[in-house]
């Protein structure tokens, strides 16, 4: 996750975008702890837009769906 040097807050699975960047783990539970407790947010130094949270915890989903098939 990335604060861009526009001050939007977006995913980056690369890593690689410019700006203020903080990583978070892949688990769902992992990242709602992040969300709920706003290491996020201090982090990135602003506050986490709501429409991002659901992203994030429905792209945790994905993930682990992704590394559970990969195991199979």
């Amino acid at each position: 996750m990335v604060r861009t040097p526009q001050g939007l807050v977006v995913l980056d699975p690369t890593g690689k975008m410019p700006g203020r960047g903080a990583y978070v783990c892949e688990s769902n539970e992992c990242r709602k702890a992040a969300l709920d407790k706003g290491s996020l947010q201090r982090a990135l130094e602003v506050p986490i837009p709501v429409e991002l949270w659901a992203e994030l915890t429905g792209e945790a989903s994905r993930i682990e769906e992704g590394v559970s098939r990969g195991k199979e």
